[in-house]
C-alpha cells in the first residue's frame, strides 16, 4: 500500500519560497546589469583561439591556384585554373607522422615552398592546428600552420586573466576558457560598441596581435579556430524571436491545458512553467552564465519536461477524484502526488544521468546548457507538485469559500 505524504502541508511555504526566488531574480537583473549577453543576442565579434606556435610555412609561386585544407586525418593541396590540371594532393597524418616528413612531402609539388623550424621533425602532424582565419589560398604571403603539443611542459596553461589584460588595450573584452586549461583555447567576444577605433572598425586580427605582443608568444602564436561577428540588426531580431518564441510556447500550452482539463488546472499548469522559466532566467543573472541561443533552448525543452510531468499528475488527480467521490479534494491531490512519486523520481533521475554526462565530458554552451538542465529539471519537478497542485488547490479552496458565503448570505437573508 502506498504512503500518502501530505503534500499540501508546503503548499503555502513553497509558494513564498517561489515567490522569493523570483524576486530575487528581478533584483539581481538590475543589480548585475541585466543578462550576460552572447553574441547571438548583441552585436559584437567573436573569436575562438589557441595558443599554438608555428609549425610550419606554406608558400605558392606556381601557376594556377593553389588551396590548402585540413581535417582531422588529412592535409590536402588542391591545384586548379585555366590552363593547369586539376588535382588534389592528400597527405594522411597515418603516413606522414611528423611535420619534417609531411613537409617534405608537401614541397614535391611544383612551385610550393615549405619552411620549418628545428624541431620539425620532432612535431607530430596529430598536434597541427588549422587557423582559420587565413587565407586557405595560397600565395607569395606564407600561410601558416600551427600546432600544439597538450603534454608539453614549456607551454603552459595562460591564466585567463593574463588573456583579458593583454586585451584591455582594445575595450571592453569577454573572455571564457574552452576546454582543459592545457589546451590553451579561449572564447573572446567583444561588442559591437567596443570594435570600433574613432570611428573605424577594429580588424579581427588586432586581436591576435593584441595577444601575441602583450603575452610575449612571438609572431604567429596564435591560431584563430572560429570568427564570426552578428550585426546589430540580426541579433535584434533574434531577441525579438526569442520572446515571441516563449510567449507563443506558454499560450499553446494553456490552450491545451484547458482543452483537456477545467480552466484552474490550465492556469496552474502556465504557473508551474513560468514558474520553471523564471528559475532558470534567476540562475543564469546571478552565475552570470551566457545567456544565448542555447539557454533559450535549454530553457524550452525544461518548459516541455515540465508540463509533462504535470500533465501526468493532472490526469492521475482527474482519475483519483472518481474513485473517491467521498474523498476532500486536499486528500485527492496528496493522494495523486504520492501515487506518482516514484515515476517522477525514477523518470528524472534517468534524464539527468545523460545531462549530467554532458556536463562532465563537454565544455564552453555545451556544459553551461547541460548546467541548465538540471537546474530546470529540479525546479520542473518541483513546480509539479507544489506550484501547480498548489493553485488548484488554492482555486479550490477558494470557490468553496466564496459558495459558503453565498449560502451563509442566502440564510441570513431568509431569516430576515
Amino acid at each position: 500500500m502506498i504512503k500518502i505524504i501530505k503534500f499540501s502541508r508546503a503548499f503555502l511555504p513553497c509558494a513564498i519560497f517561489s515567490i522569493a526566488l523570483v524576486i530575487m531574480g528581478i533584483v539581481g537583473y538590475f543589480v548585475m546589469g541585466g543578462f550576460n549577453m552572447g553574441v547571438d543576442f548583441q552585436a559584437g565579434l567573436i573569436q575562438e583561439v589557441q595558443f599554438a606556435p608555428p609549425a610550419f610555412r606554406l608558400t605558392y609561386s606556381g601557376r594556377g591556384n593553389a588551396t590548402i585544407s585540413f581535417d582531422r586525418n588529412n592535409l590536402y593541396i588542391i591545384i586548379s585554373g585555366s590552363g593547369v590540371e586539376g588535382v588534389m594532393h592528400t597527405f594522411p597524418y597515418a603516413i606522414y607522422t611528423d611535420v619534417a616528413t609531411l613537409t617534405a612531402a608537401v614541397s614535391q609539388i611544383d612551385g610550393l615552398q615549405a619552411s620549418t623550424g628545428d624541431q620539425a621533425d620532432a612535431v607530430k602532424t596529430a598536434w597541427l592546428v588549422h587557423n582559420a582565419q587565413a587565407n586557405p589560398q595560397l600565395g607569395a604571403e606564407s600561410f601558416v600552420v600551427h600546432y600544439l603539443n597538450t603534454s608539453d611542459t614549456s607551454t603552459p596553461p595562460i591564466p585567463i586573466e593574463d588573456v583579458r589584460e593583454s586585451l584591455s588595450e582594445l575595450g571592453t573584452v569577454s573572455v571564457q576558457i574552452l576546454g582543459r586549461p592545457e589546451d590553451r583555447r579561449f572564447m573572446i567576444r567583444m561588442q559591437d560598441s567596443d570594435i570600433s577605433d574613432k570611428g573605424e572598425q577594429i580588424p579581427a586580427n588586432k586581436i591576435v596581435d593584441a595577444l601575441e605582443k602583450n603575452l610575449n608568444l612571438g609572431a604567429d602564436g596564435v591560431a584563430v579556430t572560429n570568427s564570426n561577428y552578428v550585426g546589430s540588426r540580426f541579433s535584434k531580431d533574434l531577441s525579438n524571436q526569442a520572446g515571441i518564441l516563449m510567449a507563443l510556447t506558454m499560450l499553446l500550452i494553456l490552450i491545451y491545458a484547458s482543452i483537456r482539463f477545467k480552466p484552474q488546472f490550465a492556469i496552474g499548469a502556465v504557473l508551474a512553467i513560468a514558474h520553471d522559466a523564471l528559475i532558470m532566467v534567476t540562475f543564469i543573472t546571478w552565475t552570470r552564465m551566457e545567456f544565448n541561443t542555447t539557454s533559450i533552448a535549454a530553457i524550452l525543452t525544461i518548459l516541455g519536461y515540465s508540463i509533462n510531468d504535470t500533465i501526468v499528475i493532472f490526469d492521475r488527480i482527474r482519475e483519483t477524484r472518481r474513485m473517491f467521490l467521498e474523498a476532500s479534494f486536499i486528500d485527492v491531490l496528496n493522494r495523486s502526488i504520492s501515487e506518482t512519486l516514484n515515476r517522477t523520481i525514477i523518470t528524472t533521475l534517468t534524464t539527468m544521468l545523460a545531462v549530467v554526462s554532458l556536463f562532465i565530458f563537454t565544455s564552453g554552451s555545451m556544459k553551461d546548457f547541460a548546467l541548465a538542465l538540471l537546474i530546470g529539471m529540479t525546479s520542473g519537478v518541483y513546480s509539479t507538485i507544489f506550484i501547480a497542485c498548489g493553485f488548484v488547490n488554492f482555486w479550490d479552496v477558494a470557490v468553496k469559500n466564496k459558495e459558503k458565503k453565498a449560502r451563509n448570505s442566502t440564510i441570513k437573508f431568509a431569516k430576515a
